[in-house]
């Protein structure tokens, strides 16, 4: 039988998927792993699913999405991203996972370069493999709170570089870039004749500061913004994102749905538009509950002796487990094996995140408390 896939086969696997599936099954685990919000969808937003699902709104889209969805984004990217756009440059993707692969796949050649964040979601490496690019980790340190200095960036440059990737607010980190940063990664780009492509599924889960949109500074379409209603709405399983670019580009986003997804849910996307139109409180509501959950997990680090980064953003902490001489693959593994609590190995999000795990605090307040009352249980044991 031919061989499958090499692409595949070299492609490495998300080590949060991987200790996830080693919890699989595993009695009284504390799941601190996942990006998964502790709550459940605002009921004004599953009922309007229901309803549009209740009168037949159950069949194909346009690749783009709905107009009347795209529409609401304009709106929404006016009023709350300072972004001035048409229905023309929007297109509705499945998750923000779709609009970023898609995004990379419609301006990529074979071989060219994507600069990638380190530390950084494991799956930007994943993508760019798939689109046939080549990745350049660039370093992110906690010396510079985990901000893209524009120093490194330079020396990565080739005459194959294509496209940068940047993620703010951060996951893993949770760091948010200041406007100043922004403006000359957009100014970067620019010089470098670049496609930035910004991860913003984050962008209203801050805490005290402001998420800038590097589309505020891009005034020849070379940034692609991709969003979501995953992490602001608690919508992880309805699958709907969108990408903002120049038109020429979105229509190539756009054409791209068709051979992958065909377009995101129709019952999905009548749920985006309520959230939406719909009352703001819950995303106020759930960003106090994200930053209470940050001080919790700050005091019961602080209290177990251990060195952590407080995030301005998103909803993760890492946490420095170098001083403990296990790799962080290892201390994941035998922190589930031993404590029952699944974290993620920080090695996954590249080779700056050796020393760390991602500590997720997303979940409960209650599964926060038992989940780091034990990680530090564990720690004791080690000493």
């Amino acid at each position: 039988m031919q061989p499958l896939s090499s692409t595949v086969k070299n492609m490495r696997r998300s080590g949060i998927r991987e200790i996830m599936d080693l919890a699989h099954g595993v009695p009284d685990v504390v799941h601190l792993e996942v990006g998964e919000p502790g709550f459940p969808t605002p009921k004004h937003i599953v009922e309007a699913a229901h309803q549009a699902a209740e009168e037949g709104f159950t069949k194909y889209t346009p690749n783009a999405g709905l107009l009347s969805l795209r529409e609401q984004i304009v709106s929404k990217l006016a009023a709350v991203n300072g972004l001035s756009v048409s229905v023309d440059n929007v297109v509705v993707t499945t998750g923000a996972v779709g609009g970023l692969a898609t995004a990379l796949m419609a301006v990529l050649e074979p071989g060219e370069e994507v600069l990638v964040p380190d530390p950084g979601w494991p799956n930007f490496e994943m993508m760019v493999i798939c689109a046939a690019g080549v990745s350049k980790l660039y370093p992110l340190s906690q010396d510079n709170d985990f901000v893209p200095e524009i120093e490194a960036l330079e020396e990565l440059v080739t005459p194959r570089s294509k496209v940068v990737i940047v993620n703010s607010p951060s996951n893993p980190t949770g760091a948010v870039f200041p406007a100043k940063q922004v403006e000359a990664l957009v100014d970067f780009a620019s010089r470098h004749d670049l496609y930035l492509i910004a991860d913003e599924v984050y962008e209203q889960i801050v805490f005290g500061v402001e998420h800038v949109s590097p589309g505020r500074f891009d005034p020849d379409g070379r940034v692609i913004g991709v969003h979501s209603f995953s992490k602001t709405y608690a919508m992880t399983g309805w699958r709907v994102g969108y990408a903002i670019a120049s038109q020429s580009v979105a229509q190539f986003i756009a054409k791209l749905q068709e051979p992958f997804f065909s377009c995101a849910s129709s019952v999905s996307q009548k749920a985006a538009e309520a959230a939406l139109m719909g009352p703001q409180d819950c995303v106020i509501e759930m960003r106090t509950e994200y930053e209470s959950h940050r001080d919790l997990a700050a005091s019961l680090l602080r209290d177990a002796g251990l060195s952590f980064v407080t995030p301005d953003g998103a909803f993760y902490t890492m946490v420095d487990v170098s001083p403990f001489n296990l790799d962080s693959y290892t201390f994941a593994r035998e922190l589930l094996q031993e404590a029952g609590v699944a974290v993620a190995p920080g090695r996954t999000f590249g080779p700056s995140g050796e020393g760390y795990v991602r500590v997720s605090l997303a979940p409960t307040a209650e599964e926060i408390t038992e989940g780091l009352e034990r990680f530090a249980a564990f720690l004791r044991a080690l000493e």
